[in-house]
């Protein structure tokens, strides 16, 4: 498989990093992206801050020379943006994963930046290869932003294809991707299970991705041998907060009444409010490789479907807003480790919880209820 088809969408490669990160430094843009998130109070005093950012920018990337050094410097703000917005950070099932071989990790989604941030993190932590990422062509409005994700393994996803033969070119080129870098460079690769965020909360994998997975296929192989080939591990990420669950609410809101239009630049601002929104206790869950005879696109997805939500970490805010939508509370645990649902001790997360949806427009403020409620409702399906 020749590499040189990859080009439009692969990530940066180490001899490319350190003429990007220049370009970076001196992005405008990116010093005021920095600004707001180091010292968001003194960010609007544009001209000095930027000055500072900048220097503070050529300081912290000065020995950054190859991809892993920008992860090395990445991963140490992402352990800050950890401390900041999460009560606690929970990691289950990297473990039992083997590290002599590259993964496809496929993985619910609920954030647009966090979500693969959050399973590097893992990875990082645990001492496992990083995984390439695959982003959107829609979070490529602006340069700084393409340029910190090509740095940080992220590859391109082209959603915004036109007619029906630049799409098919779109997913023969992705599918070829994943299997080069699985097989070929044993490299791991993030992919959420659909394409955008679970608004609603109801974690399901689109058939159409696994068919994408199985384009690279030859005729003779038959489906379970290339699964296996793939390495397929579903993941789990499950937030007690989430810092857009208004936002997500609303636009289901007006995407149920025909009225929704997308702002430009409207995903980079749910990146930021992602990244610094508070969100409680944290979980990434892997799951286990996929390795039995599953011998079409339908079974895959379902196996990739049962272990995400029987992986999902339920968390007091779920069972609350079940109880909010159902009027009853089902006996499940919450947490992680996982303990007995007992009410009394969440009494300040529920008044929270309810002052939470009270200041959420009465009109899409159901929706944001159902949002939580969701994992609990897949959860029960699955018992």
């Amino acid at each position: 498989m020749d590499p040189a088809q990859f080009e439009d969408i692969r990530p940066y490669r180490d001899d490319e990093v350190r003429p990007v990160l220049d370009r970076l430094i001196a992005d405008p843009e990116m010093s005021h992206a920095v600004a707001h998130f180091l010292v968001p109070k003194l960010a609007r005093l544009e001209g000095p801050v930027a000055w500072l950012v900048r220097q503070f920018l050529r300081f912290e990337l000065r020995k950054a020379r190859d991809v892993r050094g920008v992860q090395e410097v990445i991963a140490k703000y992402m352990d800050l943006v950890v401390r900041r917005t999460t009560s606690e950070f929970t990691i289950s099932g990297l473990d039992n994963l083997p590290r002599d071989r590259a993964c496809l990790f496929v993985s619910n989604h609920r954030d647009i930046a966090m979500d693969p941030a959050l399973a590097i993190v893992s990875m990082f932590k645990e001492g496992h290869e990083t995984a390439r990422i695959a982003i959107g062509d829609n979070l490529l409005t602006k340069q700084f932003a393409t340029d910190i994700m090509k740095l940080n393994k992220s590859f391109v996803v082209k959603r915004q294809a036109g007619s029906r033969r630049e799409k098919l070119q779109a997913a023969t080129q992705l599918s070829n991707y994943i299997y080069h870098s699985i097989v070929n460079d044993n490299e791991h690769v993030w992919i959420a299970q659909r394409s955008g965020r679970a608004k609603d909360g109801l974690d399901r994998t689109n058939p159409a991705l696994a068919a994408m997975f199985a384009m690279t296929k030859d005729k003779e192989t038959p489906f379970a041998d290339y699964w296996r080939k793939l390495h397929i591990v579903p993941l789990a990420i499950s937030y007690e907060w989430d810092p857009c669950d208004a936002q997500k609410a609303r636009q289901l809101y007006y995407e149920e009444h025909k009225e929704y239009r997308k702002g430009e630049h409207e995903d980079l601002g749910a990146i930021a409010k992602g990244v610094v929104g508070q969100k409680g206790h944290v979980h990434t869950a892997f799951g286990t490789p996929i390795e039995g005879d599953f011998h079409d696109v339908a079974s895959i997805a379902e196996e990739i479907d049962r272990q995400i939500i029987g992986n999902y970490v339920l968390h007091p805010t779920n069972l609350i807003a079940y109880q909010m939508a159902y009027g009853e509370v089902p006996d499940l645990p919450v947490g992680y480790p996982a303990k007995p649902w007992r009410p009394e001790e969440h009494e300040e997360t529920r008044r929270t919880f309810d002052e939470r949806m009270a200041a959420i427009d009465e009109r899409w403020r159901h929706k944001a209820i159902q949002g939580y409620a969701n994992p609990v409702v897949s959860r029960l399906a699955y018992e």
